[in-house]
């Protein structure tokens, strides 16, 4: 089963997808953290994203396909996967469309979580002051929420014209009633979710 997480930046997609592919037993597949973790450690691809990252844009579609596709192959995600962060452009989405169906595979369903831009303002700024985060400033917060309205949205749009199953979930109040709307969501869908 592939489920992709999607919401803006700020949403709570890194902490709800970690608990859910945890519920699937998938693996939980983040763009932004594998993106974050060669940028630790100096590879070319951390020094090509670093400067596009803190800007708040988006790291170019063929960066993050590779790295997708790379991980969509190994043994853990024989099962399928939970994506966190990807596809957040058109590109994306069809390019995703067409590895999954080299496999045999497709989006099975996409959890949309809804927050207010107030919400995800302020969620950023906390973590960014929490976590250290270089691009959770309110600058980047500000560009990153244009991009995601211009760029990204539509991706919602793609998966409705697909017939892909779209659960849209509140994802404002405590961590697990948010985990618990997320897997009651994928239980009407027919996924099996494992008790916590």
């Amino acid at each position: 089963m592939i489920v992709v997480l999607f919401g803006p930046p700020g949403s709570g997609k890194g902490t709800q997808a970690q608990r859910v592919a945890s519920l699937l037993e998938v693996p939980h597949v983040a763009t932004g953290d594998m993106l974050r973790a060669e940028v630790a450690r100096g590879s070319a691809l951390g020094r090509e994203a670093e400067p596009i990252m803190a800007s708040g844009k988006l790291v170019p579609d063929d960066l993050i396909v590779r790295i997708i596709e790379s991980r969509l192959q190994e043994p853990d995600a024989a099962r399928g996967a939970l994506l966190d962060g990807f596809p957040r452009t058109l590109a994306q989405a069809d390019a995703l469309d067409a590895m999954l169906q080299r496999r045999a595979w497709r989006v099975d369903v996409v959890v949309a979580l809804r927050v207010s831009d107030d919400e995800l303002r302020r969620r950023v700024l906390r973590r960014g002051e929490i976590e250290g985060r270089a691009d959770d400033n309110a600058e980047a917060i500000e560009q990153r929420l244009r991009t995601y309205r211009e760029q990204t949205a539509p991706v919602l749009d793609h998966y409705r014209a697909r017939q892909t199953r779209i659960a849209e979930v509140d994802g404002v109040g405590e961590i697990d009633a948010v985990t618990a709307r997320i897997a009651e969501a994928l239980s009407a869908d027919g996924a099996v979710v494992q008790a916590s």
